[in-house]
């Protein structure tokens, strides 16, 4: 029977009491067999394979409700409900999947949207005493990059990068940087912007200070 997880269906085994009325044709068995699994197809179209007790429930529901035949009487009408054995990889796989899913989305929200939260996924990750103070301070530095790549200046860095990659001789890179260094200096009055100088500020704090 068709179920609400793609790819995966219901297996359905009854158990059927009924009596043939008067005048009843050959095919009356037919028409109850017909009339129950319709039913219990109805019931469980929008049922998920992973709580197949509940989906039990909603067939077995339907089944009691009341049905006028001419043809014969309905007693009782009751399903087992089960899944192909190939079924079940595919739903450990779908799981699997949506568990993945969700807990990506989760981590998203809560931690890689914080990008001082990533920093301290990382450290927390590396074993005790793995991390010494200038790793520390890189993981801080690149938290607050990250952070603020949003801020105006960010587009600024991306074309400083790419004023670096412009040249493949290393002195060739050295001075283009040094020039943009320059004119950053210049334009700003006669020193760089803080939030550039703030990393080298905190490293040179570190060295002196180890």
């Amino acid at each position: 029977m068709p179920s609400a997880s793609e790819g995966v269906c219901f297996d359905a085994v009854y158990t059927v009491v009924w009596r043939p009325r008067w005048g009843a044709g050959p095919h009356v068995e037919e028409s109850v067999r017909a009339h129950v699994h319709a039913t219990a197809m109805r019931a469980v179209a929008a049922q998920p394979v992973v709580d197949l007790p509940a989906a039990q429930d909603q067939v077995n529901a339907a089944l009691c409700l009341p049905h006028a035949s001419p043809y014969y009487r309905l007693l009782s009408a009751r399903a087992v409900l089960g899944l192909p054995a190939a079924a079940h990889d595919l739903l450990a796989q779908q799981q699997a999947d949506e568990q993945r899913i969700r807990r990506l989305r989760f981590l998203k929200k809560n931690l890689y949207d914080r990008p001082d939260l990533v920093v301290l996924d990382q450290m927390e990750r590396r074993a005790t005493g793995a991390l010494d103070e200038e790793l520390v301070g890189e993981l801080q530095r690149l938290a607050r990059l990250i952070n603020s790549c949003d801020r105006w200046w960010f587009p600024l860095l991306q074309q400083w990068e790419l004023v670096g990659q412009g040249f493949k001789d290393p002195e060739k890179q050295k001075q283009a940087l040094i020039l943009l260094t320059e004119s950053l200096t210049a334009l700003n009055g006669g020193t760089l912007p803080e939030a550039l100088i703030a990393p080298r500020r905190e490293a040179a704090a570190r060295r002196a200070h180890p």
